[in-house]
Order: C-alpha cells, then structure tokens, then sequence
C-alpha cells in the first residue's frame, strides 16, 4: 500500500471550510463534542469506534463524563492526510444526526450531542 502524504498547511486550512468545528491543534485534527451525560459519552465513543475500524484509520480520544475529544492524524505520513478529513466528515455526520421533520422517527428529547459550538 502507498505512503499516503500529508497535506500542506494551505490544503488543511482550506478543507477545514467544511469542517467548520474542526481545527488543527498538535498536529492533528482536531473536534471536541459535549454530550449530556456518561450513557451518551460512551454511546459516541463506540460509533466512533465502529468507524474507525471499518475505516482501518484509528483517533486519538480523549474521553471524560460529558465529552469526547477526537483527534485525527496520519502516523505513518507525520501529518494530516486525505483519510483524516473523510473519516471526520463520517465522525461528524454521525454524530450529529438526528432525524430530519416529518420522519417517522421522533428523535431524543434530550440534549444529546452537542458540537463546542452548542451545535
């Protein structure tokens, strides 16, 4: 398999427009959730599990009560790579989903998971 390269700054910076919750800090990707409680937490931490090892391209987690952390980074290229900004995209439909008005699905009427930003 091909060493995939890292990303310039100027390419990071211009993919983040469409990460808007996302930011480089220490090197890697970088997006923190709040979620309404442990049950919550750890739910979003296993979904983000499950992509990840579908994905075969495995964050960095900083876990505590009422958050998650993930940080995104390509070991082997010493940087941020293409595969850094697909599985975030993934990571942030996933966790922000809900269903959409008119859905047969009503949704949680807790606060569930938030962005930083209370998104």
């Amino acid at each position: 398999m091909p060493k995939t390269p890292p990303l310039s700054k100027s390419e990071v910076s211009l993919r983040l427009g469409d990460l808007p919750d996302w930011r480089v800090e220490d090197g890697a990707l970088t997006r923190d959730f709040k979620t309404d409680g442990w049950p919550t937490t750890l739910m979003l931490v296993n979904a983000i599990g499950y992509l990840a090892q579908a994905a075969d391209h495995h964050p960095d987690l900083t876990v505590s009560w009422g958050s998650v952390r993930i940080a995104l980074s390509t070991h082997t290229a010493k940087g941020i790579t293409d595969k850094d900004f697909a599985l975030a995209r993934e990571m942030e439909k996933l966790a922000l989903w809900r269903p959409v008005a008119g859905s047969p699905l009503s949704g949680t009427r807790s606060d569930w998971v938030k962005g930083t930003t209370g998104a």
